[in-house]
């Protein structure tokens, strides 16, 4: 009993200690932690991408959105020869 408790003592305050720390951020191919410029410089490359990504799925709807308004009118009018023919 004394040995589980001595270790999940240090364990607790290695944890507590792990969590007073600053967050590091470490780049994905060269596990160097990153400095406060790359960080930023990363963070607004990352952002750029996904704006990027966000208004190139906004145009993708937006054409389908067309296309399916543009099948829907030639349907319609279809119908209406249809009718109109008989």
């Amino acid at each position: 009993m004394a040995m589980r408790s001595t270790v999940s003592i240090r364990l607790n305050r290695f944890m507590e200690g792990y969590r007073r720390s600053a967050p590091r951020y470490f780049s994905d191919d060269k596990g160097k932690v990153l400095s406060e410029e790359e960080r930023a410089a990363e963070n607004v490359y990352i952002q750029k991408m996904e704006r990027e990504k966000m208004e190139k799925l906004k145009r993708k709807a937006e054409k389908e959105k067309a296309a399916a308004e543009k099948e829907k009118a030639e349907k319609k009018s279809k119908a209406e020869e249809g009718t109109h023919k008989g």
